[in-house]
């Protein structure tokens, strides 16, 4: 998937997975791929934090909310608190409607059990079309 108006300027979506469980990586990747994203993988939220301090751009950021180092609700309020627009997605292993209430209170944009279906990658690009 691309926008822009010529071809110097159109750019692919790009996605940034935040995950520490290797399967729900190579799932979400591939997922995205197929919809044209283009994708970096990092283990934790600090990496994810690392990336945008250098720099980094992305239109998605899917962030589990369990990993190492720092978890997700710590580098999305980091996140948030550096000013980053970023849809933040998070996904969790966990079903209870309280923990992803506390999750979402960090600053997401939205939050899913994982790992995500097709269908749900799919309305989180309509959103994505609608805001960029």
């Amino acid at each position: 998937m691309v926008f822009g108006t010529s071809a110097s300027t159109q750019r692919k979506f790009r996605a940034l997975i935040a995950d520490d469980d290797p399967v729900i990586q190579k799932i979400h990747k591939v997922l995205l791929n197929k919809l044209g994203f283009e994708t970096q993988v990092v283990v934790n939220g600090k990496e994810a934090v690392d990336l945008f301090r250098s720099g980094a751009f992305f239109n998605l950021v899917l962030m589990d909310m369990e990993m190492p180092i720092m978890d997700g609700p710590q580098a999305t309020r980091e996140l948030r608190a550096m000013g980053v627009k970023t849809m933040i997605v998070g996904v969790t292993s966990r079903a209870l409607e309280s923990e992803k209430q506390a999750f979402m209170g960090a600053g997401l944009d939205d939050c899913h059990v994982k790992p995500l279906s097709a269908e749900i990658i799919t309305s989180l690009l309509k959103k994505l079309g609608k805001n960029k």
